[in-house]
């Protein structure tokens, strides 16, 4: 892995689709339209691959100097990455949305009651849970080290990148039963 990079995981490869070196691609992004031809994204073992063709509708892709079925083949369930700078750069946000390496880190608080740290962020089916890492204070009355919140609207108030902080509503009982 590239260690210059922040690397964020976008993809995995999967098998072969036709003669012409197409592979099948499963999305760990929310972002199909970085895989535009010329983009480039690496694998685990750092080898760089640049986009030749990308089908959004029937999910393939393929990538120069691998457009033939043997060599290809090689790039069977690679993972791709791609760096928090690329995603800044080719990914267009809407309004109130965020990134997940925006949101990890940031400090989680149920009114002014700090429960954690956001510490990962895990998407179950089709929603994405904040997994926290409980504040020591809470760990050392007994409180779980860590716990998941759902990160819809029933629960999550405001969160402010700038400061990274996140206001959520009833998420200490969340907390108390986990």
């Amino acid at each position: 892995m590239n260690k210059k990079v922040s690397p964020i995981e976008v993809a995995q490869i999967g098998r072969l689709v036709g003669l012409t070196g197409e592979l099948k691609l499963h999305l760990h992004c929310d972002f199909p339209e970085q895989f535009k031809k010329g983009n480039t994204f690496f694998t685990e073992k750092n080898a760089t691959l640049e986009v030749a063709t990308y089908n959004k509708s029937r999910q393939t892709i393929s990538f120069v100097g691998y457009q033939d079925r043997d060599l290809a083949s090689k790039l069977v369930n690679a993972l791709l990455f791609t760096s928090k700078e690329s995603t800044l750069e080719n990914c267009k946000l809407k309004e109130g949305e965020f990134f997940w390496f925006d949101i990890i880190g940031s400090k989680v608080f149920d009114g002014s009651q700090l429960l954690g740290i956001v510490g990962d962020i895990e998407r179950i089916a089709i929603s994405d849970y904040l997994v926290i890492k409980t504040d020591d204070a809470l760990v050392s009355q007994g409180f779980t080290k860590s716990f998941y919140i759902p990160y819809i609207d029933r629960y999550i108030v405001h969160f402010d990148s700038s400061k990274k902080e996140i206001v959520t509503r009833d998420c200490t009982g969340i907390l108390e039963n986990s």
